[in-house]
């Protein structure tokens, strides 16, 4: 417990109580030691000084002074710790150091004992229990309908769920067939869509909030962006995103891509349990190659056998009506548009009344995708190539829509069809288009109208996605991605000749004001001041290339810097 050196007689602090230990050790030897000032260096406690003189040697140990070094006083170190001492010791120690430890295995836990900061530094601080804070949704979500779930999604991802429609290896392993099923007849609700302002499916930016712009201004119908079926079924939930719809959409479709039946099936039925929609419209339009390398999109208008086992697995499902939205063909020539409507007739007299409400021609081949005019000649001919012996099924006609003059030019073109106006980027590049058709004028729409209209789309964006930075960064990406379509509109007060069309670039104009100049601008960097002075100034680090780049007349300038795809 001790070693002697120089300056005397040093206790160790590796004994068993350490430094607390040694200094009652000393304590307890010094009781018997006369009181006085010790050298420098000896072990000794502060004391008056002493006169004795340091070389008096001591006749015994009491009468030993204060300043006698304690080597001298034991040259054989410390003396023994008897039993007595130690216990006394040990239960001192025990007394000063005993804590109250509430454990979960102990039955009864003692009451916790609210003790002042700092007044115990061996006892750890007991912390308040701070409540649990937990993401909630955006305000708008209240107002939303057609989610799923998580519970549901959750045992779609871990393919749990379980499905009234067999898959297409195992029907076949059963010996039974989906295509070979007989129709089931069902009373559907019916949708009309004669006389309606109909906006399709926008890829990217016919997002919830762009739709609800366009209801505002006009849109009759309104339709989501278009869901893979697999990914639904696999419950991924940016894709069940896309289904959802606000309570201000009056009639309400999503747009399914399935490649096979049972996919389709299988599709319908969650969104004939957890969806909220109208009918459900079946694309076989998109040229998009990653859809149509899988057997979907286009593709589909080859394999006449694959659609009807996808029609029926689909109408066997829903107790809404179908549609169906298709191309002139795969190429130029052939076309296929007429005979496959001519089926889709057969199918939905099969089905009963309303089973396929209406089919979707979009004027353009898949590999023309938006390069050329819309064939609206074509579109009569698909109206007119139908059963006549059957009730036939309403065509409408889809493409170059840009004002109300057009759709008057197309009416006349294609009287046949049925008077639906299939708006696609005739209103992302003006959505205020509605109003022009329904009310037949030229709409010179000032700029700080059209402002405005992006501050509803802003509002309306941070409803759905959140106010947070997340959520206004989620819409200032939808916002520029719009932005890279509205450029391309020319005001009609700076217009030579009436009306502009759609694929005619739009020619660089100086705006009656600077915000319409800034409008007209097709560089990304100026899109961007746009967002600023809605949703405030963007991270330094912030970069936007444009998803979709126009392809119907050459390079659409600096604003355009992404790679050549399948919008137009």
């Amino acid at each position: 417990l001790a070693s002697q050196d120089d300056a005397g007689l040093v206790f160790s602090r590796r004994s068993l109580g350490g430094q607390h230990q040694s200094r009652v050790r000393v304590a307890s030897l010094l009781e018997t030691a006369p009181r006085g000032r010790a050298k420098t260096g000896s072990f000794s406690m502060d004391a008056p000084p002493s006169t004795t003189t340091p070389d008096a040697a001591p006749a015994d140990a009491s009468a030993c002074k204060r300043t006698t070094p304690l080597a001298k006083l034991f040259p054989d170190g410390a003396p023994a710790e008897t039993d007595a001492e130690r216990s006394a010791r040990h239960a001192d120690c025990k007394a000063r150091s005993q804590q109250c430890v509430a454990r979960d295995h102990v039955g009864l836990v003692p009451p916790k004992v609210v003790q002042e900061r700092g007044r115990n530094k061996k006892r750890p601080i007991e912390k308040k229990d701070q409540p649990k804070t937990m993401m909630e949704d955006p305000p708008g979500r209240k107002d939303e309908s057609s989610r799923i779930p998580f519970d549901a999604m959750l045992s779609l991802r871990k393919k749990q769920h379980a499905f009234a429609t067999p898959r297409a290896s195992d029907a076949t392993e059963a010996g039974a067939s989906t295509a070979s099923a007989p129709p089931v007849l069902k009373e559907r609700k019916l949708v009309d869509f004669s006389n309606k302002i109909y906006v399709a499916p926008l890829t990217t930016v016919g997002n919830l909030p762009f739709r609800r712009v366009l209801t505002r201004l006009g849109a009759d119908i309104t339709c989501g962006e278009m869901a893979l079926a697999q990914c639904l079924v696999d419950g991924q939930s940016s894709e069940w995103a896309l289904l959802r719809r606000h309570k201000e959409e009056k009639c309400f479709g999503v747009q399914i891509s399935a490649a096979h039946g049972d996919q389709m099936g299988r599709c319908c039925e969650l969104i004939e349990q957890y969806g909220d929609v109208d009918f459900v419209d079946l694309n076989m339009g998109c040229p998009i190659d990653l859809v149509c390398s899988k057997g979907g999109g286009a593709a589909l208008m080859r394999r006449r056998a694959k659609v009807q086992d996808i029609v029926s697995n689909g109408l066997r499902r829903l107790s809404c009506p179908m549609t169906i939205k298709m191309r002139t063909g795969w190429d130029e020539r052939p076309k296929l548009a007429h005979t496959l409507a001519g089926y889709a007739q057969g199918w939905a007299n099969d089905h009963g009344p309303g089973s396929v409400a209406c089919v979707f021609v979009h004027g353009r081949s898949r590999t023309a995708r938006y390069s050329r005019a819309a064939n609206w000649s074509y579109i009569e001919t698909v109206a007119r190539c139908q059963d006549d012996s059957v009730p036939k099924l309403p065509i409408v006609g889809n493409g170059d829509v840009f004002s109300w003059r057009d759709w008057a030019e197309k009416r006349e073109a294609a009287p046949t069809t049925c008077d639906c106006a299939m708006l696609a980027r005739g209103a992302l590049i003006k959505p205020w288009l509605p109003t022009e058709l329904k009310e037949k004028r030229d709409w010179d729409i000032s700029s700080s109208e059209r402002l405005d209209i992006l501050r509803d789309f802003c509002k309306f964006g941070m409803e759905h996605w959140g106010a947070d930075a997340r959520g206004v960064a989620r819409t200032r990406r939808f916002l520029l991605e719009w932005l890279s379509f509205l450029h391309r509109y020319t005001p009609v007060g700076l217009l030579e000749v009436l009306p502009q069309r759609m694929n005619e670039r739009p020619p660089p104009i100086i705006g009656r004001n600077d915000l319409e100049t800034l409008f007209a601008s097709d560089d990304a960097r100026d899109w961007l001041k746009i967002s600023e002075l809605l949703l405030g100034k963007a991270s330094d680090d912030f970069d936007f290339v444009p998803k979709h780049k126009a392809n119907s007349y050459g390079d659409s300038g600096g604003g355009g810097r992404g790679k050549v795809n399948d919008w137009g």
